[in-house]
């Protein structure tokens, strides 16, 4: 089990690249985290799960599964979350309140790792936050109730790069009981950029007072995978179109923008200002788009986005952004709220509660400028929505109302338009490194890095 000493330690990376490094010794290994936090998800067969799990099924080799994410909480207000077990919504529970609730999610995460357990080898298992935070130790779902369940050893993650990491790690094992801290195996200190030799003798210092071994320093890397939390820390491609993504407090799935940051400018925009001069404007999907509709308009984004229209600028909305494109969103069920649109598209959508997830593609016909280069590209991604839309009026609508346009506004209800190496190629000019290579440097780090003996032990290999 990968635990660390905050979020954002890098526990999701490391789960990753010990995934494609074990596959690559020919082990059956599959990923699991029992509950994670997060607007950023896939669709499998069954269902969602978080996109870090989906990512490091990818790496280990095997099919994306909803046992490998048991509990997703999907944030849609500051104090509410939607609640998903096995990949699907579950409406009594989201309603419940957070204390308490995890007696009745516990059940689902047992069986989803026992399940899981049964049809592989090794399980390398990812925690959420920290496991010191003694507010949280009696609804523990997540980190040492899971490595008890599954008597697992624990590697516990640092973000050096931040400083602080030796008492963040020290910290961290003095404030768990005796018996988590002899689930401590070692620790791993992630992100180091600079000079190894200048770290002595802090890990023989903590060694020594804590009894657990460092048994690595991982580099920091620029990669081209997401973050668990979407991709807005990542540095973007000095090169190419400009290309601007609105995003507001529930902006969701962001993670599929990854790609394109490494091939063409991307600016975050949150805040109301110009948005001339870009080559493409994106509105990305919601987890709830009557709230950043609000939010657009206390901002003043509204204003901004319709001056970029009128001036021509090509503006594309994926899902989320899609309805917020439209005319109206009507919410009798009140699924996420009623609300005025943005007018750029002759649409309204009516919300459903039942939620859309599947795998799906779309095939575009020949279409005009500025969207010539999506013509004839066909694109295999995911749907996960809320709302049935429709059009007042005459707009192009094609391949099931999977997307509408209308001159420089286009709306898209499929997920993974940029995760397309030939849409990249037409748009920019340039396509990112494949995934699979990044995963192998992953798996590379890990070979260099870290103490591979004590891995193997650890999973009760021999050393190769």
């Amino acid at each position: 089990m990968i635990q660390g000493v905050s979020s954002d330690a890098g526990k999701s990376l490391v789960v990753t690249a010990l995934c494609r490094w074990l596959q690559r010794q020919g082990v059956s290994v599959a990923p699991f985290k029992a509950q994670n936090m997060s607007n950023n998800a896939r669709v499998v067969d069954g269902g969602e799960i978080g996109s870090a799990q989906w990512l490091q099924a990818l790496a280990a080799g095997v099919v994306p599964d909803v046992r490998m994410n048991p509990i997703l909480l999907k944030p849609e207000s500051d104090t509410r979350s939607q609640v998903v077990v096995n990949g699907v919504v579950n409406h009594e529970l989201t309603r419940q309140p957070w204390r308490g609730r995890s007696k009745s999610l516990w059940p689902y995460v047992t069986e989803a790792y026992e399940s899981l357990a049964g049809d592989y080898d090794v399980i390398v298992i990812e925690g959420a936050g920290s496991p010191a935070e003694t507010n949280l130790w009696a609804d523990d779902i997540v980190n040492m109730a899971v490595a008890e369940l599954a008597d697992a050893p624990v590697l516990l993650v640092a973000d050096i790069d931040r400083g602080g990491a030796f008492a963040h790690l020290y910290g961290t094992w003095a404030l768990l009981p005796p018996e988590w801290q002899h689930r401590l195996k070692g620790f791993i200190l992630n992100k180091f950029r600079g000079d190894q030799s200048l770290l002595a003798p802090a890990p023989e210092d903590l060694e020594r007072l804590c009894g657990v071994p460092t048994i690595g320093v991982l580099p920091w890397l620029a990669h081209n995978l997401p973050d668990e939390e979407g991709p807005t820390l990542i540095e973007s491609s000095s090169n190419g179109p400009r290309v601007a993504i609105v995003c507001g407090p529930y902006s969701s799935n962001l993670d599929e923008f990854v790609e394109l940051q490494r091939v063409v400018q991307v600016h975050w925009i949150r805040s109301a200002g110009e948005l001339a001069g870009y080559d493409l404007i994106i509105l990305p999907g919601s987890k709830n788009v009557a709230e950043d509709l609000q939010h657009l308009r206390f901002v003043g984004l509204d204003s901004s986005l319709r001056t970029a229209a009128d001036a021509g600028t090509p503006m594309l909305g994926i899902c989320g952004g899609l309805q917020m494109l439209g005319e109206r969103l009507e919410d009798p069920l009140g699924v996420e709220g009623d609300a005025e649109g943005l007018h750029l598209l002759p649409l309204i959508t009516r919300f459903e509660s039942a939620k859309l997830t599947a795998a799906t593609s779309v095939e575009f016909g020949e279409m005009d400028p500025p969207w010539s280069w999506l013509s004839h590209q066909r694109v295999a991604g995911y749907e996960i929505r809320h709302g049935i839309t429709g059009a007042t009026s005459d707009t192009t609508m094609t391949d099931g109302g999977l997307y509408f346009g209308n001159r420089n506004i286009l709306g898209i209800y499929v997920h993974g338009l940029f995760e397309d190496h030939s849409v990249l190629r037409a748009f920019s000019g340039a396509q990112p490194i494949d995934r699979d290579v990044t995963f192998d440097v992953l798996a590379d780090l890990i070979e260099e890095h870290l103490d591979t003996d004590l891995l193997n032990k650890l999973v009760g290999r021999s050393a190769s």
